[in-house]
């Protein structure tokens, strides 16, 4: 039963590390320059972005259920319980990895100032965004995030 519960911490640990978050910045992400562009929100509608299926979890419950079900009856008996409790704690390993990783989130539909429209998934924050709101997206190492413009970020349009 212990190695039952350490498998499950450690399957638990492993898959809470990843984030889709826009209030969570990746540590290889700090210090680096971003490029920033103005828009507004056109709409946001909630979504879930699918767990992962690493194979983590599926291991860690294979493990910890052969050794629980090994430790059951004779010898003839801890072979076939064995096996069954490793493929039993496999599946609920892999369906808790799936579903403790998914994430709610919002897939937030931006038109630039330059007329472009950009649609972004991120997991939900701290803000809650509405059409017509001042936004920008901040994109660092491939990754696009949206947040809620400063005041100060009214800056004027180039002239043409």
């Amino acid at each position: 039963m212990k190695s039952l519960l350490a498998a499950a911490m450690v399957a638990a640990t492993l898959t809470a590390c990843s984030t889709t978050s826009p209030d969570v910045i990746q540590r290889g992400d700090a210090q680096r320059l971003s490029q920033v562009q103005d828009g507004t929100v056109l709409s946001v509608r909630p979504v879930v972005v699918e767990g992962s299926q690493s194979g983590i979890g599926a291991a860690a419950g294979g493990v910890a259920g052969g050794v629980a079900g090994s430790s059951v009856g004779g010898k003839r008996e801890q072979v076939v319980v064995g096996v069954l409790g490793a493929v039993a704690g496999a599946v609920a390993g892999h369906a808790m990895e799936r579903y403790g990783t998914r994430e709610e989130a919002v897939e937030i539909l931006v038109q630039l100032r330059n007329g472009e429209r950009r649609a972004i998934v991120q997991a939900k924050g701290n803000e809650t965004l509405q059409p017509g709101d001042p936004v920008i997206l901040v994109t660092t190492g491939g990754k696009t995030r949206v947040s809620r413009a400063p005041a100060s970020s009214a800056v004027p349009a180039p002239k043409s």
